[in-house]
């Protein structure tokens, strides 16, 4: 079943052009001049229940506006979309008591009341009964620890209390579809793994769908199996996170750390031959950069034995460099260029 589907969706917006000048601005008052802009250009995609999805781009790429249209808030200019069955802003009645969502930098909880106020009022407001209520809340405070926070005013709360009570208010209705945007933007790294461990858990046990949109690609890296990539309105890539690491990876890195001093002139000369890229700081510690067409055993079986070695760690492609290099190249169909830019972003990394 599909929970989330998109074609040709596109929304242009309508933005007033000011003059320069007191005779402009005057000119303005009494004649305004419009451009259009469109954020979203003609995307589709489809996200099937119970996936964790993320969507990605950099800032004005068209994310929010997407999110926007997606749970009702914006209209498509042109386009069609159905979110569990429904056209959001058609249907907004019935389409809100199937999806949650959070925005981090905006909260659906008042200020100044206690928390468990809050979810009360969202009760209401959701018609959720008495009963299911209680045993969702039970659920959720057990499951993020907030028995202590319940009576406080949400004022009194910090970043990560916040959050923590932000998602549960998305969830107390128990939404099969939840949209996520930069849910955690501001976290300290120790909140931000209980938040991913809590969705995996929630995507697990309730088979909940989850469109994520985040800056934080640790985020996408713990918790999607997908990606949808977006530069410029436009989807520029859209598979599974191992696809792109296999597409566009340029290769791994091993590090090691010797007992005794050792020259990188002589690891070369151990690996001569094959097109690996030797770095050392100094003669107990080097790197080596391994291209993906060569095996990282037969490199290693050149120098284990000839080397005291003390440890050794292998580091794959970071995800980030990866989606920074698509984004510097405008596109996701050329891994080739990708993988030269990668290739020279290391090397200068180990001049």
């Amino acid at each position: 079943m599909t929970a989330i589907q998109v074609q040709d969706l596109r929304k242009t917006f309508k933005v007033q052009k000011n003059r320069e000048g007191l005779k402009g601005a005057f000119a303005d008052l009494f004649k305004r001049e419009y451009t259009e802009v469109t954020a979203v250009k003609d995307i589709s995609f489809s996200i099937p229940e119970g996936e964790i999805c993320g969507y990605i781009g950099e800032n004005g790429a068209g994310k929010s506006t997407t999110i926007k249209m997606l749970t009702g808030i914006l209209v498509p200019t042109s386009g069609n979309l159905t979110v569990g069955g429904y056209v959001p802003y058609l249907e907004r009645e019935k389409f809100v008591k199937n999806i949650g969502v959070v925005f981090g930098q905006r909260s659906q909880l008042w200020w100044d009341i206690g928390v468990i106020e809050s979810f009360q009022l969202l009760r209401k407001v959701y018609r959720v009964s008495e009963q299911d209520f209680k045993k969702r809340l039970d659920e959720l405070v057990e499951r993020l620890q907030l028995q202590e926070l319940l009576n406080r005013p949400v004022r009194k709360l910090s970043l990560g209390q916040r959050m923590r009570c932000e998602l549960v208010a998305a969830l107390l209705h128990n939404p099969s579809i939840v949209f996520l945007d930069e849910p955690t933007i501001g976290l300290d790294i120790v909140v931000k793994s209980e938040i991913r461990e809590f969705l995996k858990d929630m995507n697990r046990e309730h088979g909940t769908t989850i469109l994520l949109t985040t800056h934080d690609l640790q985020d996408i890296e713990a918790l999607c199996s997908r990606v949808i990539m977006l530069d410029d309105g436009r989807i520029i890539y859209d598979g599974g996170l191992e696809d792109l690491k296999q597409r566009w990876g340029t290769g791994r890195e091993v590090q090691f750390q010797f007992g005794n001093a050792t020259k990188r002139q002589l690891l070369e000369l151990w690996t001569e031959g094959m097109p690996v890229t030797w770095s050392a700081d100094n003669d107990l510690g080097a790197s080596v950069w391994i291209p993906l067409d060569i095996n990282v055993s037969d490199v290693l079986g050149r120098v284990v034995g000839k080397a005291d070695i003390t440890d050794i760690k292998i580091i794959e492609t970071n995800t980030d460099d990866i989606v920074r290099s698509i984004y510097q190249s405008g596109s996701a169909d050329k891994p080739e260029k990708q993988a030269a830019a990668l290739k020279d972003e290391r090397e200068a990394l180990h001049v």
